[in-house]
């Protein structure tokens, strides 16, 4: 009923008045990576959970896997910021129970939904987003573990790791592009 309490308008701004207006650099930042997570989202519309969950080529990827992947991701990596090496694990350590908890990621699990799935991804792009506005120095840097990925010695600022961020959903959300239109010939720009 208009003009109650109850009433939503979906393209109304749902950024809290209270939030800092964030300027320059982080705002680049956080801009870029609103735009890629919502690309990603964007593949994952009017799909059921079945369909979410369905692979649609060679890959064991899947719509609603690769979002709970880059949630994973975002939010591994955004506690990296704050907590350093202890955040990342070391991948020696890995046991086979923790690469087959990893490979879970990127698939749909029995029990799971769309909507959870992407209320999980909400919640971590809300954390990240805050941290990206309240961190008080972006140069802030921790020594990454060593892994054959990585240069020894290295280590990641903040924002390296937030450009990170954003290309991993970037990349995932060009995979999804493409599942998704494998499975229904749905195109996230069209």
């Amino acid at each position: 009923m208009p003009g109650t309490d109850t009433d939503t308008d979906t393209n109304a701004d749902t950024t809290p008045q209270d939030e800092p207006t964030v300027t320059g650099e982080r705002a680049d930042l956080l801009e870029a990576l609103t735009h890629h997570r919502t690309m990603l989202r964007v593949t994952a519309r009017d799909l059921t959970d079945e369909q979410a969950g369905r692979r649609t080529t060679v890959s064991e990827l899947c719509v609603g896997g690769i979002i709970k992947h880059v949630t994973s991701v975002e939010r591994v990596w955004t506690a990296f910021i704050q907590d350093g090496l202890s955040a990342l694990g070391d991948v020696t350590d890995m046991t086979d129970e923790d690469w087959a908890q990893r490979a879970d990621e990127f698939r749909m699990l029995p029990g799971e939904t769309l909507a959870g799935v992407l209320a999980a991804y909400e919640q971590v792009a809300r954390r990240t987003d805050e941290l990206v506005r309240d961190l008080p120095d972006l140069d802030v840097s921790h020594p990454l573990p060593e892994a054959p990925w990585w240069e020894p010695g290295g280590r990641w600022s903040a924002r390296r790791v937030l450009l990170h961020v954003i290309g991993e959903t970037s990349q995932h959300a060009g995979h999804a592009d493409i599942i998704r239109e494998s499975l229904d010939g749905a195109l996230s720009m069209g």
